[in-house]
C-alpha cells in the first residue's frame, strides 16, 4: 500500500512539472486555440474556387471541439464548429462538395457534427443533411456477409478506420429517429470487422481485410493484410467507445459491445511502450529500427481509457495505463507555442492500404509516411484525450 501511495506522488510531480512549461489555461482550450488559428490552411480546405473539400480530418477535430465545448461552453468553439459546416450546408440540407455514389464511408464521418448542430441549434438543414448521409449508407456496398465496404474504389475490403467513419453518426442517427433495427446492424459491423481481423494471439486487430483476396496485401488464406497499425486501432478503439453512448442499454447486444471494447484495450495496453508510456505507429514492433512513437494514435488510446473507465466499461485498473498514457502525451508530442496555444507534434499525416501509388502494408510502408505537427486528425483526437482527461478530474459523469 505505501508503495502504490509513493508512485502516486511520484506521478502527480511529474505531470505538474511537465505543465511548468505551458499556461495554466487547460490543455484542451490550448489546443482548440491552436486550431482556431490555424483553420488548417491546405489545398483541401482553401480552395476559393471550389470550396473546402467534405473530408473526415477536418470532422474528427470538430468532434474535438465539440468536447471542449462542452466542458467550457465557450461560444468560440462552438461557432468554430457552426462556421465550419456552414461552409457546406445548404438551407435544404444540400451539402456542398459531397457526392453519395463515391461509396466512400470516410464521407459518413461529419455526420456526427451535423448532429450535434442539429441538436444544438434545432436548424432541420443539419437534418436534412445528415439524410443524405444515411441514404448513402442505405444503399452503400457491402461484403457478403453484410459488413460495409471501405470505398467503392476499394471493392470488398473493410478498414478499421472505417468503423469510425460510420458507426457512432449511424447509431445516433438512429437514436434521433427512433430506427431500432440499426443497432442489430451496427453490433454486426463491429462483430465482422473483429471477426476477421483479430489475432488470437495478441489481441490486436490487423488495418483490413479483403474478402476477395485480390489485393496485393491481403494474405491469400485469410484476406488480411499484414501488420497491426496503431491509428487503426485508435479508430476502432474510439468508435467502440462513442459508439455506446447512443446504443440502447437494454440491447442484447450492447454487453458484445463492452466486451470487444474490454478485449481490445487490454490489448492495446499490452503494448504501452515501457520506456515512453504511449504507443509506436506499429504497434508491436516499438524494438524495430525506423519505428516511432506515434501521438494521434496516443491520443486516441488515452480517450477511449478514459472515456471507458468514466462510464464503467472496463475495469479501474486500466486507470495506471491512462495517467501514465497522459504523462507521456505531454512529455514526447506536446509543446508550448505561444500564450495559450501548443502544438502536437510526430502526427503520421495518412496510412492506407492500395491505391495508385500502391500501399503494401508492410511495415516499411507504414514507417515511410510523412509525419508532422498539428496534423488535423491528431489534434482532433488530443483535444479529444485532453477534454477526458479534464473531465476525469471534476469526477463528472
Amino acid at each position: 500500500m505505501k508503495s502504490l501511495f509513493l508512485k502516486a506522488i511520484i506521478l502527480v510531480y511529474f505531470v505538474s512539472v511537465q505543465l511548468e512549461g505551458f499556461a495554466q489555461k487547460p490543455l484542451s482550450e490550448q489546443m482548440a486555440n491552436t486550431a482556431i488559428a490555424a483553420l488548417f490552411k491546405d489545398a483541401r480546405f482553401t480552395n476559393q474556387e471550389k470550396g473546402p473539400q467534405w473530408t473526415y480530418d477536418m470532422g474528427v477535430v470538430l468532434d474535438g471541439m465539440a468536447l471542449v465545448f462542452e466542458n467550457t461552453g465557450d461560444s468560440t468553439d462552438f461557432n468554430y464548429i457552426k462556421n465550419w459546416m456552414d461552409q457546406f450546408v445548404s438551407e435544404d440540407g444540400t451539402i456542398r462538395n459531397y457526392h453519395a455514389t463515391e461509396y466512400n464511408i470516410d464521407h459518413l464521418k461529419n455526420g456526427k457534427s451535423l448532429l450535434f448542430l442539429y441538436k444544438a441549434t434545432q436548424d432541420k438543414k443539419y437534418l436534412k443533411a445528415a439524410d443524405k448521409l444515411y441514404a448513402q449508407i442505405q444503399t452503400h456496398p457491402r461484403t457478403k456477409e453484410g459488413g460495409f465496404w471501405h470505398k467503392k474504389i476499394y471493392p470488398y475490403q473493410m478498414w478499421l478506420d472505417g468503423l469510425y467513419m460510420a458507426q457512432p453518426f449511424y447509431t445516433e442517427y438512429a437514436s434521433i429517429h427512433n430506427i431500432p433495427h440499426i443497432y442489430e446492424d451496427v453490433a454486426k459491423q463491429f462483430q465482422y470487422m473483429e471477426n476477421h481481423a483479430r489475432d488470437a494471439k495478441t489481441g490486436l486487430l490487423y488495418h483490413g481485410w479483403d474478402e476477395s483476396r485480390k489485393e496485393r496485401w491481403s494474405d491469400p488464406n485469410t484476406g488480411l493484410s499484414r501488420n497491426f497499425w496503431a491509428r487503426g486501432i485508435g479508430w476502432f478503439s474510439m468508435a467502440l467507445v462513442d459508439v455506446l453512448d447512443h446504443f440502447p442499454a437494454d440491447h442484447p447486444k450492447r454487453k458484445d459491445l463492452i466486451a470487444m471494447l474490454n478485449r481490445t484495450l487490454t490489448a492495446v495496453a499490452r503494448v504501452q511502450d515501457p520506456k515512453t508510456h504511449v504507443w509506436f505507429d506499429v504497434i508491436d514492433q516499438g524494438d524495430r529500427k525506423g519505428n516511432y512513437v506515434e501521438a494521434s494514435a496516443s491520443s486516441m488510446f488515452i480517450y477511449a481509457m478514459a472515456k471507458s473507465i468514466r462510464l464503467g466499461y472496463i475495469d479501474q485498473t486500466f486507470q495506471k495505463n491512462v495517467d501514465l498514457g497522459y504523462k507521456g502525451l505531454l512529455k514526447e508530442f506536446v509543446e508550448p507555442a505561444g500564450k495559450d496555444h501548443i502544438n502536437l507534434n510526430k502526427v503520421v499525416t495518412v496510412s492506407g492500404l492500395g491505391g495508385k501509388k500502391y500501399r503494401d502494408g508492410s511495415f516499411e510502408y507504414y514507417i515511410s509516411e510523412p509525419v508532422k505537427a498539428n496534423d488535423p486528425k491528431g489534434v482532433g483526437a488530443f483535444l479529444m484525450a485532453a477534454s477526458e482527461m479534464e473531465r476525469q478530474k471534476t469526477n463528472r459523469k
